[in-house]
């Protein structure tokens, strides 16, 4: 008899304590590492979109970083950088194409180097949230913005 209390005391106590660490840890994916930032409200992007400065460019580096949080189907219109881009893929699922070639789905983890002048654009799948890092340089000029892309070309 004692045998048994013990046994399911044990099994108890396991499982409260089991179930208590696979709460927190959902909880702990559930918590971006940037907040959402200021909501981006041009005509350069299809949806919605928030951005998260890092490091803005200034006199002693041409550098600039930012997150930017896209909600599903969310995506930016056709670009360039004069000197490239890169792209970390932190959260959700999105999407990459530059002109011409295929579009690539991207995943946490990923990154991608955008070539300098080649006209690109990404953003949300259109059923999640993406969140990726873009790390660009404002020493040769802006962002050149083009044409939205189409419906065509996003589910393509």
């Amino acid at each position: 008899m004692m045998q048994k209390r013990i046994f399911y005391t044990v099994m108890v106590t396991l499982l409260v304590f089991t179930s208590c660490t696979e709460k927190k840890a959902s909880v702990a994916e559930d918590i971006s590492i940037f907040p959402d930032g200021r909501k981006i409200d041009n005509d350069n992007f299809t949806g919605t979109a928030w951005l998260t400065m890092l490091a803005e460019s200034d006199s002693l580096n041409a550098m600039y970083a930012g997150n930017v949080r896209f909600e599903p189907g969310t995506r930016t219109n056709w670009h360039s950088h004069p000197t490239g881009q890169l792209l970390i893929a932190i959260d959700g699922e999105g999407y990459y194409q530059e002109k011409g070639q295929a579009k690539r789905i991207l995943r946490k983890g990923d990154a991608v180097k955008c070539p300098p002048n080649t006209p690109h654009w990404h953003g949300a799948s259109p059923d999640s949230d993406f969140s990726h890092i873009a790390v660009s340089s404002s020493e040769n000029g802006p962002t050149q913005w083009f044409e939205p892309v189409s419906e065509l070309e996003y589910e393509n």
